[in-house]
Order: structure tokens, then C-alpha cells, then sequence
């Protein structure tokens, strides 16, 4: 009798498991298609209306998205969250939210590519990545859980742009430890944590 109590039991907590899983999966596949919608209305030929309450990601759904964060590099979210942990995940909220703001900034920009992970990776065919984690020849998954859920929560508020602009429109940036003779030909706009940030003259990437 006891036998078959911790047989059932052992059932009942494996179906819980798989339908835990089959739910996480559909969040997570709403979250993307979401994504998908968001990023060509973020992009310069986009509708710039805001998002419908069914159109914007929940926060359950953009957490089930890459949750241990080695996934492949191959949806918006994934790409914005894995930029925003690796470029400014030592730093507090803001940090993270400037980082956020110049790849959405980017995004659709003359010069740039019409996708976030088009933006993140641009650069690398020529051995220059805009964006040096990408091809510093480490890993590139995310290592600490509470840092890349954080930078999620940034990722989903700027895809449904719910997120402000702290960086005055700068669409680069480089740290503050850093001495770089390319910023001489942009304007400053603002120092965030350990960033600094420019946008080009006139509005015209270079």
C-alpha cells in the first residue's frame, strides 16, 4: 500500500513538473513573438504608437525566456538581456537602463541594422565588434541569475517602451577608464556609472 502511495506521488509531481515546463515554454514563445512585433515598431519605419495591453510582455513571460541563460543568441530578448548583463551587470539600475537605451537607440538608425540582435552583433564580420563582448572569445552565457533577471526586466520594459531615456539619444558609449580619440568627433551627453555617452553631430551615425 505504502509502495503504491509513493508511486502516485512520484506520478503527481512528474506532471506537475511537465505542465510547470509546457507553461514556461508558452510564455516564453509569447514573449518572443512579442519581441518580434516590438522591435520593427522600435525601428525607424515602425509604428511608434504605444503597445496595447495585449501586446506588451509580462514580466512571467520575458523571465521564461533563456532562464539559465545559455540559450543561442537568436531572439531580441535574449540579445538585449545578454548586452545589458555583460556591458553593465557590477552596476545599479541605471547603468543597465543607458546600456539598454543605446541599442534601442540604434535600433533602425541610419547605419545600423533594423534588429537588436542585428545591432549587438554588427561589426564582427570586420574582427570590430560594436559591442566588445561579443566577440572577446569568452562565453557569452550569463552567470549570475539575479543580474540577468534584472537585465530581462530592463529588456522588457524597453521593448515595451516603458523605459526612459537616460542617455540624452547617445548611440555610443565607452568607460570611463577609457580614452578614446573616436568620442572627439561626438557629443557628450551624459556619464552613467562606469559609462560615458555620445550621440553623433547632426543626428548621423558615423
Amino acid at each position: 500500500m505504502r509502495q503504491i502511495r509513493v508511486t502516485t506521488c512520484l506520478a503527481a509531481i512528474l506532471l506537475v513538473g511537465q505542465a510547470t515546463a509546457a507553461n514556461q515554454e508558452q510564455r516564453a514563445e509569447s514573449a518572443e513573438n512579442k519581441a518580434i512585433v516590438m522591435e520593427q515598431n522600435a525601428a525607424a519605419e515602425g509604428d511608434k504608437s504605444l503597445p496595447s495591453r495585449a501586446e506588451i510582455i509580462t514580466k512571467p513571460e520575458v523571465q521564461a525566456v533563456d532562464p539559465v541563460g545559455e540559450e543561442p543568441l537568436d531572439d531580441a530578448i535574449t540579445c538585449l538581456s545578454r548586452t545589458i548583463y555583460w556591458e553593465a551587470r557590477g552596476e545599479g539600475a541605471a547603468g543597465m537602463e543607458a546600456i539598454a537605451n543605446v541599442v534601442m537607440n540604434r535600433l533602425g538608425h541610419e547605419g545600423f541594422p533594423n534588429t537588436i540582435c542585428g545591432v549587438v552583433r554588427q561589426g564582427h564580420e570586420q574582427g570590430a565588434c560594436q559591442f566588445s563582448w561579443w566577440c572577446d572569445g569568452r562565453s557569452d552565457d550569463a552567470e549570475e541569475e539575479k543580474s540577468y533577471a534584472i537585465s530581462k526586466e530592463i529588456t522588457r520594459k524597453a521593448l515595451n517602451r516603458q523605459l526612459t531615456d537616460r542617455t540624452g539619444g547617445a548611440l555610443y558609449f565607452h568607460t570611463r577608464q577609457t580614452t578614446s580619440d573616436w568620442s572627439t568627433g561626438y557629443i557628450k551627453t551624459v556619464k552613467i556609472g562606469d559609462h560615458v555617452f555620445y550621440k553623433p553631430h547632426g543626428g548621423v551615425a558615423k
